[in-house]
């Protein structure tokens, strides 16, 4: 059998009885010795995470394909998450990560977020790419990967640097959106996206106290994911519509109307970061 062809064969069954099973292609290379049972480690470990965090992923089978990269200057510089039938994963790995670096990089769990969120517009990639990246702060949290301190001070320093490029990069947060590529704008985008779901897990809070972003999410996977009529300039809109019926409350579709239109940065105090914290963790929250 063909090195590449048992290294498919292991990862996919080391998976089966996740629920979701991953199936991983090498697109520029083979494994190195030390990677061939370490990547399939690390995703078996972020699949188990997420699962854990956020209740069974969408998909029975991820497919995952991974490119090495030399001379990366992160385990995993880059992924992207591939829409389709099935949605599929793209990672960029340091050839010479460890499977400690690689589970302690948080790009496995953002691109595994994005599978519990249907396809949005690209005026909408702040909602979406806000989903993922505070999911995956959660996940990281709940999987014990940070601390509580860990998951506030990521969340304080990811909102800085969102406030620092909304200066750089002015216009509303839709039009910046679309063209987050061409701008490279992704510290506005990712980080307002991230204060809209900060904000929305709170109003959550005050209306419902057993309420939260994860439960709702794990809901909509079972009530609502499978509609294939839905336009994607009009996906946001039903996305959210969904939230708000869920929640029996009328709170996500006005929230998602200011925020589309802001050209300013939403101010998210400490303070609300450790209610977010709060509702993730039993533990004693920072101080």
């Amino acid at each position: 059998m063909h090195f590449a062809t048992w290294l498919l064969c292991f990862f996919s069954s080391s998976l089966f009885a996740l629920g979701s099973s991953a199936v991983i292609t090498w697109h520029n290379t083979s494994p190195t010795a030390p990677h061939v049972e370490a990547v399939p480690e690390w995703i078996h470990h972020g699949i188990d995470k997420t699962v854990s965090a956020l209740g069974e992923l969408p998909n029975n089978v991820i497919p995952v394909s991974v490119y090495y990269m030399k001379h990366a200057k992160e385990p995993v510089p880059w992924g992207e998450i591939l829409r389709g039938e099935p949605d599929s994963i793209k990672l960029y790995i340091d050839e010479h990560a460890s499977l400690s670096a690689l589970t302690a990089d948080w790009t496995l769990y953002h691109e595994l977020a994005h599978l519990y969120h249907p396809r949005l517009d690209n005026h909408d990639s702040w909602l979406a790419e806000g989903l993922a990246t505070y999911l995956q702060n959660v996940i990281m949290l709940k999987g014990d990967i940070i601390s509580n301190r860990d998951f506030v001070e990521r969340i304080k320093a990811g909102l800085e640097r969102g406030e620092l490029a909304t200066k750089q990069f002015a216009g509303q947060l839709s039009q910046i959106s679309n063209n987050m590529w061409q701008l490279k704008a992704y510290q506005r985008v990712y980080w307002s996206g991230v204060a809209f779901f900060i904000e929305a897990e709170l109003e959550l809070q005050s209306k419902c106290a057993d309420c939260n972003m994860v439960k709702l999410l794990a809901r909509y996977q079972t009530c609502c994911r499978d509609n294939k009529t839905i336009n994607v300039s009009q996906s946001a809109t039903v996305f959210l519509s969904y939230f708000d019926m869920l929640a029996e409350n009328n709170m996500f579709m006005p929230l998602y109307k200011r925020y589309k239109s802001r050209r300013d940065f939403p101010y998210i105090s400490e303070n609300q970061i450790i209610k977010i914290l709060n509702r993730y963790t039993k533990q004693v929250a920072v101080r």
